[in-house]
């Protein structure tokens, strides 16, 4: 890891994000999925609410970053409603 700089938190992360990918794909074969309307009127499936949970808890983190001065957790107490939400809505 020397090579990147990495730290043990960024390494973590990118391990959370690993093992969700895998689980996500374990629970595709186990239990196949049924695409379904939200409220953004398209259909999506498991993987693309996962998708979309990702790409919005990015956007919060850099906002939080960019106009808070509070500390980076209280972006991830913001993320995981984010997550509950996009799962059960869209």
């Amino acid at each position: 890891m020397d090579w990147m700089a990495w730290t043990w938190p960024t390494a973590a992360f990118f391990g959370v994000i690993a093992l969700t990918l895998i689980t996500f794909t374990i629970l595709a074969i186990k239990y196949p999925e049924v695409p379904r309307n939200g409220i953004l009127g398209i259909e999506t499936t498991r993987g693309d609410r996962l998708f979309i949970t990702l790409l919005g808890s990015a956007f919060i983190n850099l906002a939080w970053l960019g106009m808070l001065s509070a500390p980076q957790w209280g972006a991830l107490i913001v993320c995981l409603f984010y997550a509950i939400a996009v799962f059960r809505w869209v």
